[in-house]
């Protein structure tokens, strides 16, 4: 996955409440098993007038001119909640997305997140609405900063937030490491040797 180091971004509001994974990615457009092809349906049933002709609904936020390029959220309580489908962290990659801010979120889809290089962050909800409020009269300049070496999320004005998050999923997203990448790299050696001997052991399977 993507490391995540530092990004600087334009910011959408969604505030409205529990949107979950079906909103996020219904499942009639999930037709793949791998990460590829499901931006198209990210927020489908929000994003546009008639789903299956795929026209736009220009009032929906990220359609908006002003929106391109939108890479941050900024999100209502319990985002992501619902299924456990890992289809919405990907979905949300593959737009673009490179960070929710949000009260609070589903607890596998914030680690799904992590695993998919997205940032969660957990703010009050006052302090995001005031992000959204600072944010909306020129998305395009008044862009926010997530800095995780320093755990600080920037907004426009100079504000300052911390960004919590426990020590084990920040390292993960600072290295673009996800667990079996880790375990990959720091354990190569062993996995090595044991395939060798492995191979002799059984070397019908490897056939």
């Amino acid at each position: 996955m993507k490391p995540f180091d530092r990004h600087i971004g334009v910011a959408a509001a969604l505030l409205k409440p529990s949107i979950d994974t079906d909103a996020i990615i219904p499942s009639r457009e999930i037709k793949t098993v791998g990460k590829d092809g499901l931006a198209e349906g990210l927020f489908a049933n929000w994003r546009y007038r008639d789903v299956a002709a795929r026209e736009p609904d220009p009032d929906f936020v990220l359609n908006r001119p002003e929106q391109i390029g939108t890479t941050i959220l900024l999100a209502g309580p319990n985002f992501g909640c619902g299924s456990s489908r890992e289809h919405a962290a990907w979905a949300l990659a593959e737009w673009g997305v490179r960070a929710v801010i949000a009260p609070s979120f589903g607890a596998i889809f914030f680690a799904n997140c992590i695993r998919n290089g997205l940032l969660p962050v957990v703010l009050a909800e006052p302090e995001i609405k005031a992000l959204a409020d600072s944010v909306a009269p020129d998305p395009q300049v008044n862009k926010i900063t997530l800095d995780l070496t320093r755990r600080e999320l920037l907004g426009p004005g100079g504000v300052s937030y911390a960004i919590t998050l426990g020590d084990e999923e920040r390292g993960q997203l600072l290295s673009g490491l996800d667990p079996i990448s880790k375990t990959l790299q720091e354990h190569a050696a062993q996995i090595d040797a044991f395939e060798v001997g492995d191979r002799v052991n059984l070397p019908w399977m490897y056939s």
